[in-house]
């Protein structure tokens, strides 16, 4: 392996940060106390510096008070709001490890993210529209309702011991459903047990290199992995990040995506701390029309997405009617970005400097962002060059060789952003991280001279079609250029002659109507004839994760088990 071959870059940049996180915060609270930090419009609050950190530390002398120590895991399963956030905090704050639960899921998903941390704590909201998560957590521990708060032990997860509740909409006024459970009063009310100094005595204690926080990847290929990050994995990625958007504290983000994962968490929550800018909660769950509202509103300077989101926001009926016009600058992440979408966020959304970023979980989550200063031709075509402190490779899938420049292969990471693995689960770690310390993707891309990289495809959805690789990217962007096209989705389904044949799925733009004939006649000449798509369906909505991800295996599911019926139906 020629690791000579690897792009590393520093540019000049500052150095890594060697801190914990609440000693960074503390450094910004003390340039900006009376600065705006978080303002959430669902909630209706507002939070200096001063007082988030107050707040912070109240939480988290209440964490020490009901015993939680240095690395013990504390769950979170709730949308976005300011206890979220306080919530993230005071865990950093203490050492306690922080568990992102996705708020989407329901009660097998939700015993398998407790049983697989070993969570000690958990807090959560009553429910959000249709998910009651008192019920789903009721039937998981009917313990609940049989031990006092103070007691509680579950037969069925032996680790945890309280279970704290509150209502975003007023916490301390939170009824308590079951004797079990813990309430959000009550935990701030034990903080008056526990002194400043010692609060103090235990932040000073902590090392950057301690782990965390455990992410769970989005699971859009089965059950997820639980990823543990230190310190220095998120502090550092969140830093770096908000110097390449050329943030500072006179910034305000626009938050539509959910904190539970990397992206709204880091990308967003501690890149906005690092600088000493003001996140600006949109809404509990995405809605276009609410992120819309707030950015008129809050004056948003940058928003973030992935390319779902976008197309919503851009899409919606209010869109001509609000001044958006504060707008500067953002990342588009979380999935491939056609150029099209691109060109319609910088004419029509305002954002001239937006910027295209690429990563995964396992890597903090940002390994890759164009920036403003590059070309429109980069910003569109690539993910631009990795972040400072990073190196990146790009390997043959069979050999492991590094390629040389301009080759399709698996891009690679290594890092100050690697995780530290899977909890508790070396033999994925290994298959993950090899012995030189690289993370390997699973996503194919290409790098040029000046190490900027294109993503031509996941390793696992490549298309093989009567020997020719396919890379649905390539037709998804295409695809995407068509004028009454609003979203579209490429993967392969099996076929008897080929092996797998294409499948696309495209959701019209509003009201417009489009025939399938129309796609062919659109894509003949333009694309080669293979990989135009045998079959074109044209749907409302796609299947996707919380985070806007979309859901090819479940497509594939249903694209597999509809040809087979119209297969035995003759």
């Amino acid at each position: 392996m020629d690791d000579n071959l690897s792009y590393f870059r520093t540019d000049g940049t500052p150095p890594l940060l060697e801190q914990t996180i609440p000693a960074h915060l503390a450094e910004i609270t003390s340039r900006f106390p009376e600065q705006e930090a978080v303002v959430s419009r669902p909630q209706g609050r507002r939070l200096s510096y001063r007082r988030l950190d107050a707040a912070v530390a109240k939480l988290a002398k209440g964490l020490m008070a009901l015993g939680f120590g240095k690395g013990e895991r504390i769950g979170i399963w709730s949308t976005n709001n300011i206890e979220w956030l306080l919530i993230q905090l005071a865990t950093a704050r203490i050492g306690a490890i922080l568990v992102n639960i996705n708020p989407a899921y329901r009660s097998r998903e939700l015993a398998f993210a407790l049983q697989r941390s070993e969570i000690q704590g958990l807090f959560l909201i009553p429910a959000f529209k249709s998910s009651d998560y008192v019920a789903i957590l009721s039937e998981l521990v009917p313990e609940l309702h049989e031990c006092s708060s103070d007691t509680l032990a579950c037969k069925d997860f032996p680790f945890l011991r309280r279970v704290v509740l509150y209502e975003p909409a007023d916490p301390i006024a939170t009824k308590r459903p079951a004797s079990g459970f813990t309430l959000w009063g009550e935990v701030l009310a034990r903080s008056a047990a526990v002194s400043n100094t010692a609060l103090a005595k235990r932040t000073a204690g902590l090392n950057p290199h301690e782990p965390i926080n455990i992410q769970y990847t989005s699971g859009t290929t089965g059950f997820p992995k639980a990823v543990v990050l230190s310190h220095r994995n998120i502090l550092n990625n969140a830093y770096f990040s908000a110097l390449a958007m050329h943030f500072s504290e006179q910034d305000r983000l626009c938050v539509p995506v959910p904190f539970y994962h990397c992206f709204g968490m880091v990308l967003a929550n501690l890149l906005c701390l690092s600088v000493g800018a003001c996140i600006v909660i949109a809404c509990q769950h995405f809605e276009a029309g609410q992120v819309l509202a707030a950015v008129a509103a809050e004056r948003c300077t940058a928003i973030h997405g992935v390319p779902t989101m976008f197309i919503a926001e851009l899409e919606h009926p209010s869109f001509s009617e609000l001044d958006l016009t504060s707008l500067r600058t953002g990342i588009m992440a979380g999935a491939p970005c056609p150029p099209a979408l691109m060109q319609r966020v910088i004419q029509d959304l305002h954002c001239s400097e937006i910027l295209i970023g690429y990563g995964e979980t396992e890597a903090s989550p940002l390994t890759h962002l164009t920036t403003r200063e590059d070309t429109l031709e980069c910003r569109i075509n690539t993910v631009g060059r990795n972040l400072p402190h990073q190196e990146v490779k790009v390997v043959d899938l069979a050999s492991g060789r590094t390629l040389p420049l301009g080759e399709v292969g698996e891009i690679c990471f290594r890092g100050y952003h690697i995780m530290q693995g899977y909890y508790h689960d070396p033999e994925a770690t290994a298959k993950a991280i090899d012995q030189a310390g690289w993370l390997h993707s699973g996503d194919l891309g290409k790098m040029d001279r000046d190490g900027y990289v294109q993503i031509t495809g996941r390793l696992k959805e490549m298309i093989i079609r009567g020997g020719e690789n396919i890379y649905p990217r390539e037709i998804e962007d295409y695809l995407f250029t068509h004028a009454k096209v609003a979203g579209v989705a490429v993967f392969g389904v099996p076929d008897d002659y080929y092996g797998e044949e294409i499948m696309a799925w495209i959701k019209p733009r509003n009201g417009v109507e489009i025939s399938e004939e129309e796609i062919r006649a659109f894509c003949r000449g333009k694309i080669a004839h293979f990989k135009i798509p045998k079959y074109i369906w044209f749907v409302e909505e796609f299947p996707m994760t919380v985070t806007g991800k979309l859901q090819k295996y479940k497509m594939r599911e249903l694209a597999v088990a509809r040809l087979q019926q119209d297969k035995d139906n003759g």
